[in-house]
């Protein structure tokens, strides 16, 4: 591969880059907001069907649309197992910060709503695949490239769509941002949701104390054994972030419901906490205990093919004169889904920055040529 044409290529984009990302920026997109996250579809549909590609807009009643962009005319077999890019288009950002946080960029940073997570992902694999086409890459795989609209909401209405393509695939690329030291991700700890609720027996707490089963004092007790499974050396974290009950101070509460968020490292991990979740029992047995949830997603394991792709990215950044490091995160992805089926899955692959959720939001500016690169290498050695 010319690496020299293909940096070249990217650093001269670098102004289209930023364009881009502005455009995408702009375009206000939370999760639960169907008819903007429609029109971010129309627009990126648009977009990639300019380029040559093959763009299917799923409908999705409930939540956005979803994007389906296939590009077969680089592609050297029609019979040959493609590569799956990753990315979602929803933020978690509400209609109306743009107007509070506008997209800027000051010196070596752009900032706005989104811009790490993950629109400069989207900007990153489209300016990569144009490289590729533009330049003639030997890119020997097809190329299928899924958006979806509710990553950020846990991706109810797009799981399956993504693990039917990862099932085609040879391996999967996730436009997430990177670490913010700029690794990639081949790890990622699994993500598990669950809702303790108690129920107990009203009464009045002046009058009739005696009478009453507080649910709420038999809910305390359980969020203390919650919160004692947590096992920091092995990176296991129960956490109840939300505790609420009770009607009025005067009354004896009859139902408590507990909000809890689990993260693990392993799979063995994420059953060993579900069972001990499932298995709690009242202290006081004139309550009732009832749990609802799980894991949304398991692990993202290092494993073989994992290690495998690192390696290869690793190798090709230094073709680039970049230096490819390995990374973790505590949150969850799309990429959890595909490495669970057992599909070589490398994560991170997006913008270097930092912030995602919070209103420093940032992404490196050098970061965007440098990943577009990386990615259009990584694709055409796979």
């Amino acid at each position: 591969m010319d690496t020299p044409a293909l940096t070249a290529y990217m650093e001269a984009h670098v102004d289209q880059m930023l364009a881009r990302l502005k455009e995408l920026v702009e375009h206000e997109s939370p999760s639960t907001d169907k008819l903007h996250l429609d029109r971010l579809a129309e627009h990126l549909a648009r977009r990639w069907e300019s380029l040559g590609a093959v763009v299917s807009i799923i409908d999705n009643p409930v939540r956005g649309n979803h994007l389906c962009i296939s590009l077969p005319s680089v592609v050297s077999g029609p019979s040959v197992a493609p590569i799956l890019l990753l990315g979602h288009f929803d933020t978690v950002w509400p209609i109306g910060t743009l107007a509070r946080r506008p997209f800027t960029v000051e010196a070596t940073r752009a900032m706005g709503p989104g811009v790490c997570d993950m629109k400069g992902g989207l900007v990153i694999a489209e300016f990569a695949l144009q490289a590729i086409s533009n330049l003639a890459l030997p890119l020997s795989r097809p190329i299928t490239l899924m958006v979806n609209s509710d990553e950020e909401i846990g991706s109810t209405t797009s799981r399956g769509l993504i693990e039917a393509e990862a099932a085609l695939a040879k391996a999967v690329l996730v436009l997430e941002p990177a670490t913010p030291s700029g690794a990639l991700k081949t790890a990622r700890k699994g993500v598990g949701g669950y809702t303790v609720t108690v129920t107990g027996r009203a009464s009045h707490a002046g009058v009739a104390p005696e009478e009453g089963v507080s649910a709420i004092e038999e809910l305390a007790h359980q969020v203390l054994r919650l919160h004692q499974m947590t096992d920091l050396e092995s990176g296991t974290t129960v956490n109840v972030g939300l505790f609420e009950g009770g009607t009025r101070p005067n009354v004896v509460a009859a139902e408590a419901q507990a909000r809890v968020d689990v993260r693990v490292w392993t799979r063995q991990e994420a059953e060993r906490v579900d069972a001990a979740i499932r298995g709690l029992q009242p202290l006081n047995a004139a309550t009732q205990l009832s749990v609802t949830g799980g894991f949304e997603r398991f692990p993202m394991e290092r494993n073989a093919g994992t290690r495998q792709l690192f390696t290869v990215a690793r190798r090709v950044g230094q073709d680039l004169g970049l230096v490819v490091q390995e990374g973790s995160s505590g949150g969850g992805s799309d990429g959890n889904f595909t490495a669970a089926m057992g599909v070589p899955t490398l994560d991170g692959l997006g913008a270097v920055g930092d912030g995602s959720h919070a209103d420093h939001e940032f992404v490196q500016v050098a970061s965007l040529p440098q990943r577009a690169a990386l990615l259009a290498a990584l694709m055409c050695e796979l």
